[in-house]
């Protein structure tokens, strides 16, 4: 619980209808999209300005109470996951675009500003907001910097680091700090970069400046089905190496493409171990020349047919099927996993193959989402939470794909971050003098480790303690979640 004098302060300052401590009210903030991580936050607070931000952050500081900063609350990774002992700053009020700079390609928008809220705003002018996560219909903009967001066309037109000029936010002092600038460079240390993807560790946003794309003249996807999902992944990496950089490049197996299709009926081959999307854009005569191209490379890599979208709601409907993945899984399992890791494009048959053994092993379904073409995989785990011991085989079952991801070269995590999820692979990925590394960064912003406690870089003892964890009705919870 909150000290009185804490929450006679935030009173002061905020409407009451700002300041959430029933259980009732609060109830709604205790996970993010990782639901089987749960924690309810003493209060919540919903300031509307910067300034009120900036005047919550004092209170907490002075008073050491954690905040933990949150915007729609889709985060896959439990970036989100409450401190019981402290407060959740959601920033989904500041929604206010401030700014559109046609000229320059820009707009400078709040944190709690949708993702594809920014593309309807420049529609008119010929532009958009390149990086589309999955869930950018309700997504926002501050935890697409927070967490490094991709989304479909991101081998392309890159990932949300690529696309923002500048960061404005607020310190755990209060301090308000930049990162970056009106530029395509700024002087001094590369922070912006720093910042983006520290997953509310370092400091929270307020107002965000994005990189705007013109649109093109034209665009067509492709539909490529396959009788071998590793013949599919290989002709991932056939495609880039003939020199083609497709505006997307997305893989789906089977099981995730039957999900698919009862749910947004695209149309795709249901009888295909795997599907690639391929798109091409530009001019007309770029995208003929280059979809020619596609179609050969990927009739020698074993495609059995190739369609390629004849109109813009043929493309789009396309693409809301690889983009509905996650609630069409959703629609026949009473729950799922998706794991994020990364791993360099010619590991994906090894990958693949051996997820398909372990998936057996735990007896497990696994539907498989790809942006196969920065090797961004998303393995969703079909479990029931209901039944004892599934949680913890999911989680075992993912940890060893994230090693895997490890063990060929890759990452553990793409674009979903690491949050609460991941601190266990961490400990496999990095050695302990990295980790320490890690640490003093956030003191350097954060001395008394109070922004987002707990998540992301894993103390020393967590990586000893390996794997502990305990269940609770239902989920998995982390009563002594670890301060740096």
């Amino acid at each position: 619980m909150l000290d009185t004098a804490v929450l006679a302060q935030l009173k002061a300052l905020l409407p009451a209808e700002a300041l959430l401590t029933d259980e009732e009210d609060t109830r709604p903030y205790e996970c993010d999209g990782l639901t089987i991580y749960r924690e309810r936050p003493s209060a919540v607070v919903l300031p509307e300005t910067e300034a009120q931000v900036v005047a919550i952050l004092r209170i907490c500081h002075a008073a050491r109470v954690p905040v933990v900063a949150r915007g729609a609350g889709t985060s896959l990774s439990g970036g989100a996951l409450p401190d019981r002992d402290g407060i959740v700053l959601s920033l989904a009020r500041l929604k206010r675009i401030v700014a559109i700079d046609t000229l320059a390609r820009t707009a400078v928008v709040q944190p709690g500003v949708r993702n594809l809220a920014i593309s309807e705003a420049v529609a008119a002018h010929g532009l958009y907001y390149a990086p589309d996560p999955s869930s950018q219909i309700a997504c926002t903009i501050g935890g697409n910097v927070a967490e490094n967001a991709g989304g479909v066309h991101c081998l392309k037109y890159g990932l949300t680091v690529h696309n923002v000029r500048r960061v404005r936010g607020a310190l755990i002092t209060g301090e308000t700090v930049e990162f970056g600038g009106e530029s395509l460079d700024s002087a001094g240390l590369d922070l912006l970069a720093l910042v983006t993807g520290s997953e509310g560790l370092l400091a929270v946003m307020t107002e965000i400046t994005v990189k705007l794309t013109p649109r093109p003249q034209l665009a067509q996807v492709a539909c490529a089905a396959f009788d071998d999902v590793e013949q599919a992944g290989a002709a991932v990496g056939a495609v880039i190496g003939a020199g083609i950089i497709p505006g997307g490049l997305e893989m789906m197996d089977q099981p995730a493409t039957r999900a698919v299709e009862q749910y947004v009926h695209a149309d795709y081959p249901l009888d295909a171990a795997a599907v690639l999307l391929v798109e091409s854009d530009g001019t007309p005569e770029e995208v003929a020349d280059e979809m020619a191209e596609i179609r050969r490379v990927l009739t020698a890599s074993g495609a059995t047919s190739i369609r390629v979208s004849k109109d813009e709601r043929e493309r789009l409907l396309l693409w809301s099927g690889r983009k509905a993945a996650f609630p069409a899984v959703g629609r026949i399992s009473p729950d799922y996993y998706c794991i994020d890791g990364t791993i360099p494009r010619k590991a994906l048959p090894r990958v693949l193959r051996q997820t398909a053994v372990w998936s057996k092993e735990f007896g497990l379904a696994c539907a498989n989402v790809f942006h196969a073409g920065d090797g961004n995989l998303h393995p969703l785990i079909l479990f029931d939470a209901n039944r004892a011991g599934e949680i913890e085989k999911t989680v075992a079952f993912g940890d060893r794909i994230l090693e895997l991801c490890i063990e060929v070269g890759g990452t553990v995590t793409g674009e979903h971050g690491v949050g609460i999820e991941k601190l266990s692979t961490m400990c496999v990925q990095f050695a302990p003098d990295e980790l320490e590394a890690f640490h003093a960064v956030k003191a350097a912003f954060d001395e008394r480790r109070l922004l987002n406690p707990g998540k992301a870089v894993p103390t020393l003892q967590r990586c000893a303690e390996f794997g502990r964890m305990h269940v609770h009705h239902g989920q998995l919870r982390h009563p002594d979640l670890p301060r740096y």
